[in-house]
């Protein structure tokens, strides 16, 4: 065990000690942050579309549209003068050019979109041409004002005022979520932290396990091409190095980690420190803290003894990479599951996927927030454990030959290796 920990401590101190990794822990949340700053920049800078509307249903529903988008919030569209297209059956065709920039509206506008109201005042629709066919934001308002619309035109037709009608529209029922899973009752923020907590422990481990992938992938290919793998050999075990290095492996991304959750609590606690407070009180309060830490020990050991017993056996990056797209593959599959099993926890689907042990760290976090029973987290748990400690005496078993082997990765080869005929192959 000495041995296995002066290994790590050498694997952590050459890391730690090079400038590009703190420069790499420093500028990925910075990175973050500028991302989210300029791609905020970006959508308040885009222009805003130029909108023309046609009504042909007789009820003044354009007005109603056009009142909807003056006083939104965030102007969802510029609404200028109609081209001048008083027939509705040729009105598709007329706008084309003002829509490909052929043609401005009589005011000199180039319409980025046009909103035709057919149809009549009891059953009206809505034909919405735009440039942008990616953005959802002006079919929504639109949809919305022209529902409302009719549904104030049919209360009208029944004989009710305007101000019956306001009066309704303020007594619009209020709708409050409640669950039994609420402390209060009520549910709250606080309720749903849980979900957002456990959501987010998944991406980490996920962001995690590839770091300390490629860090472990480089040191033993590294070791391996320099000989220094069969130097080590002479003074300590495989299982002894396999250790080492794993552990290694671990406290750079603990520490990368760490620093990261410093910076982020420094620069968003200093604006709301009632959220951290509530999030250390649901990870230390309830018992989460030690949850995630079970899933996180049992899923980075996992897969870190296998990229430490694929970097055994390759020679070059390049060959490494060509190893890794099944295991990436393997690793997306939780991804499209995470979302869902935040929402969707108890689905037959991703309970039976929580049983797979490759998956069971990322889905197992992201179901933290439903509670799951303790048979289960039990079972999940040890199954990974069972699936780790089995994996990692194959892996050790298969390390020697791997580092002592040469040229390309071959099956026979790592199956001599774990049998124990791999010095006699």
């Amino acid at each position: 065990m000495t041995r296995a920990l002066r290994i790590a401590a050498r694997e952590y101190v050459a890391f730690v000690r090079t400038v590009g990794f703190w420069l790499s822990i420093c500028l990925m949340p910075l990175g973050l942050v500028g991302v989210m700053f300029f791609s905020g920049i970006a959508a308040h800078s885009a222009p805003t579309p130029k909108l023309a509307i046609l009504d042909y249903s007789g009820a003044d529903y354009g007005a109603a549209l056009a009142k909807v988008v003056r006083e939104g919030r965030t102007p969802s569209a510029i609404v200028v003068a109609p081209p001048p297209v008083a027939d509705p059956a040729t009105a598709t065709a007329r706008i084309r050019p003002y829509l490909s920039g052929e043609q401005t509206t009589p005011a000199g506008d180039r319409l980025d979109a046009v909103a035709i109201v057919r149809g009549t005042a009891a059953k009206p629709s809505l034909d919405l041409w735009t440039r942008n066919i990616n953005e959802p934001g002006l079919q929504a308002t639109l949809s919305a004002a022209l529902s409302d619309a009719a549904r104030r035109h049919e209360l009208a037709g029944e004989g009710l005022s305007k101000a019956q009608i306001a009066a309704l529209d303020d007594n619009a029922p209020a709708v409050t979520q409640f669950s039994p899973r609420s402390e209060a009752g009520k549910v709250s923020m606080q309720d749903r932290l849980p979900s957002i907590a456990g959501f987010g422990m998944g991406i980490v481990l996920w962001s995690l396990i590839l770091t300390g992938a490629g860090i472990l992938l480089n040191s033993v290919i590294e070791e391996k091409q320099n000989r220094i793998l069969e130097v080590l050999l002479t003074s300590a075990s495989a299982p002894e190095i396999m250790a080492g290095k794993i552990l290694g492996a671990a406290a750079v991304t603990a520490t990368a980690l760490m620093v990261w959750v410093t910076i982020a609590s420094t620069l968003f606690g200093s604006q709301h420190p009632e959220i951290i407070a509530a999030v250390a009180a649901l990870l230390f309060g309830k018992g989460l803290a030690l949850y995630f830490l079970i899933y996180f020990v049992g899923g980075y050991l996992m897969y870190a003894a296998l990229f430490t017993t694929i970097g055994a056996f390759c020679e070059t990056p390049r060959e490494a990479q060509t190893l890794l797209g099944p295991l990436m593959i393997l690793l997306t599959i939780p991804l499209v599951f995470m979302g869902q099993a935040v929402t969707r926890p108890d689905a037959p689907l991703l309970q039976a996927l929580s049983w797979v042990p490759p998956f069971t760290p990322f889905l197992m976090a992201a179901r933290a927030a439903s509670g799951p029973p303790l048979w289960q987290v039990a079972g999940t748990a040890g199954l990974m454990f069972a699936t780790t400690a089995l994996e990692l005496w194959v892996a050790g078993r298969a390390f020697r030959t791997g580092a002592l082997s040469s040229g390309r990765f071959d099956f026979k080869l790592l199956l001599a290796g774990v049998t124990g005929r791999g010095e006699r192959v």
